[in-house]
Order: structure tokens, then sequence, then C-alpha cells
């Protein structure tokens, strides 16, 4: 199992929401950059970067930041967060993540997920998030009618190879995280899951590490709950 570390960043800085609520926000840091060399320095093989801003308002105003997030380290770095157009994905590419990340484009168009899949492959993964078992978008503010798990399928059937599934009511919480959940997406063969949301404790990331391909640490990280050294004892 993969180890993301994750850096959330909103006007520059690295941030932590509840239940993805932009109005519940603790600020963790004042430069992404340094947390990111911080989390490498500690054996992090892998990041996980969200621009908020772009998230939640459709553009982000964080691009410079996460430039020097990828520049400034030496291992590979995922990015999302408002991507929602084939010029976005080509940016950050090019600024240099090795994987970006989609999420409300996967649900409102999703033949413009089919046609980036066709043409970037595996360097695309898709954010499903999701309330009550049903996909959110547009920062988690609205609920689509589509069931995440069923989502999932038809992102595997379509060509998708990876998927970073949050169950949003467990996110930021410091409640757990839902392993039956993972569990059951775990059957869906083909798809690679990474497990986001709620994850508090080195005994879930033992479980975890049997179900998922990945699991993203956010606050448990940031609190000290989960400590990222133990924690990569679990990843491959």
């Amino acid at each position: 199992m993969k180890i993301f570390p994750a850096i959330d960043i909103e006007d520059g800085h690295c941030v932590r929401l509840k239940q993805g609520k932009i109005q519940d926000l603790t600020v963790y840091g004042d430069d992404p950059v340094k947390m990111a060399l911080k989390w490498e320095s500690l054996g992090a093989k892998y990041l996980h970067v969200v621009d908020l801003d772009g998230a939640f308002k459709g553009n982000g105003v964080n691009t410079e930041v996460i430039h020097r997030i990828c520049q400034a380290v030496k291992i590979p770095v995922e990015v999302g967060g408002g991507i929602r157009n084939e010029a976005s994905i080509d940016k950050y590419l090019s600024l240099g993540a090795g994987r970006v990340i989609l999420g409300t484009v996967a649900v409102t168009n999703y033949p413009f997920v089919e046609e980036m899949v066709r043409k970037y492959g595996d360097k695309i993964a898709v954010g499903v998030d999701a309330k009550d078992g049903f996909v959110a978008t547009h920062g988690w503010l609205e609920t689509s009618e589509v069931r995440g798990v069923d989502f999932c399928r038809r992102l595997r059937d379509t060509g998708v190879k990876t998927v970073i599934y949050t169950d949003i009511s467990r996110d930021g919480k410091m409640q757990g995280t839902n392993l039956e959940l993972y569990k059951e997406l775990s059957q869906i063969e083909g798809l690679d899951i990474v497990a986001s949301g709620g994850i508090s404790s080195l005994k879930e990331i033992e479980i975890l590490k049997n179900e998922v391909y990945g699991a993203i640490l956010g606050k448990a990280l940031y609190l000290g709950a989960i400590d990222l050294k133990e924690a990569l004892k679990y990843s491959v």
C-alpha cells in the first residue's frame, strides 16, 4: 500500500478542513513547500496536493505554490482541485505533477474524462467524494444522484486506473474511516482504490493495507495522532 501525506492549499496556506467545509478550516502552516519537504524528509514516497480554491471556485490561485512543491521535492506529486479542462491538465503535468485528479468534471462531463483517459492514460486519476453514498461535486457543496460505488465501476470500465475515494462524513473528524466501504470497493477488479477521509490510527492502516492500493493521511498527521514513519512501515 502507498501512503500519501496530504497538503491542502487555501490562499497559499497549508490547511485542513472538517467534512470539506471551508468555514471549518484550520491553518497548519504558511508555507506548503516547507510542509512538502518535511513529509519527504520523513520518508514519504508520494504526495497528495489539493488546490482548495480551485475545488470550491473552479479557478485555482495556488498554481505557483504547487509548481514550487513539484520542483522542491524529488518524489511524485499528484494534484487535484478544480481541474476541469485539458489546459489545466497540461499545465499541472508541465509543472511537474506526476498525476492529476479529476473530480467534479467526472460527473458533469463524463465524455471529457473518457477522452482524457484515452489521451493521458494513468496520469489521470479520478476523485470520487461521496456523501451518504452519492457522489458530491463542486468542492462537496452539491450532491449528485450517482451512487459512488457504481460510479467507480463505470470509471474502471472506461479505463481509469486509480480512484481516490473519500467518505465525506468521515473526513477530518478523527473518528475513523469507513473500513467496510473500502472492503466493498476492493472487490472492483482492475481498479486501484486510494482511501481518503478519516484515517486516524495505525490500526486502520494495518487493515487497509490488505484492501486498497493507497491511503491518504491528512489531519491525523498534522495533529500527531499518526506518526508518518510508523505509517510508512505498512507501505510499499
